[in-house]
């Protein structure tokens, strides 16, 4: 099942998800000493606000490249495009997200794996388009885009599955899912690959409290997916939708593994000068950050992927 080029079905049996973007069930057992409140009800410690020197280095270089194509862009995809372009070359990590002990908003900017590249570009998008360089200014958007409901910071709350990471975002306004509006067909499928695989999780292997906050998460998710179910295009039918995709477009592909919605996410990648070209912009497994030239052919060399979700950023108001 290893195939060259993708994010996370390598992961299914064994090492888990790249695209894994957890949240905490429960309050952290530390209690941080100083914690700074955002408009939107979002407590971060200070310690997070704050990076690292190499850290910072990393991030000034991201957001200078970020605002110097705030004004020559149409669209907030448009600069994410730009702003992943950035980042090619940087290698792909895995596992960053639950590195830490004790659950807490994770930067990185010396390497991605595929959710956390997207989560990157979009929160730095956002931020210039503000014009906002701060980086605390960026740690809150990239955490409002991680966990559920914008926050609070904690494992269970974190959005898992990334059909509900696009699902929520969408409730807050970041994005617009184009699912109908692409003819996709409804998906069906039960996820429960979390609960299934327990041992694959260290957060929650030994942990029932944890454990039963993911069953919970997925039973609930399972009635809303049966109410209002995600949509996608077929893989086999991508590029009859090139004409409507846009840079920056936010793309996650479907698992045909049991449970699993997502297998891989990335963006559209639409140069300029080649109006017929639709790619994709993505962190991959063997070749880390990379444009991959045509995103149905991605999709169909892929096992175990059957299609595509798409999503569209949405300008900050």
């Amino acid at each position: 099942m290893r195939t060259p080029a993708h994010c996370s079905s390598i992961f299914l049996l064994g090492l888990l998800l790249g695209l894994a973007v957890a949240g905490g069930c429960q309050p952290s057992a530390e209690s941080p000493a100083s914690e700074e409140r955002t408009d939107s009800g979002l407590s971060l410690q200070d310690s997070v606000l704050t990076p690292p020197d190499t850290t910072a280095t990393r991030f000034d270089a991201a957001m200078a490249a970020a605002l110097s194509h705030r004004e020559d862009t149409e669209s907030i995809g448009a600069l994410m495009q730009n702003i992943g372009l950035q980042f090619r070359g940087q290698p792909y990590l895995t596992g960053t997200l639950d590195a830490p002990s004790t659950e807490t908003v994770v930067v990185r900017f010396d390497g991605f794996d595929c959710v956390t590249f997207v989560e990157t570009t979009l929160a730095l998008a956002r931020s210039a388009q503000v014009a906002d360089s701060s980086y605390a200014g960026f740690v809150r958007r990239l955490a409002e885009q991680r966990y559920r409901d914008g926050g609070p910071v904690g494992y269970c709350n974190r959005l898992h599955y990334f059909t509900e990471w696009l699902s929520d975002n969408e409730d807050r306004g970041l994005v617009r899912r184009l699912g109908e509006a692409l003819g996709g067909r409804p998906l069906r499928d039960t996820l429960d690959f979390m609960s299934t695989h327990r041992s694959a999780y260290e957060r929650f292997a030994t942990n029932d409290s944890l454990f039963a906050c993911i069953q919970k998460m997925e039973a609930r998710l399972n009635v809303q997916q049966r109410r209002d179910p995600v949509r996608y295009v077929p893989q086999d039918s991508i590029r009859a939708v090139y004409d409507d995709l846009r840079a920056g477009d936010i793309v996650a592909f479907v698992s045909s593994v049991d449970g699993l919605d997502v297998a891989h996410t990335g963006l559209v990648y639409a140069p300029r000068d080649e109006a017929d070209t639709i790619g994709l912009l993505h962190a991959s497994l063997s070749d880390g950050v990379v444009v991959s030239p045509d995103l149905q052919r991605y999709v169909q060399k892929i096992d175990a992927q059957i299609g595509m979700v798409v999503a569209r950023p949405r300008p900050v108001p």
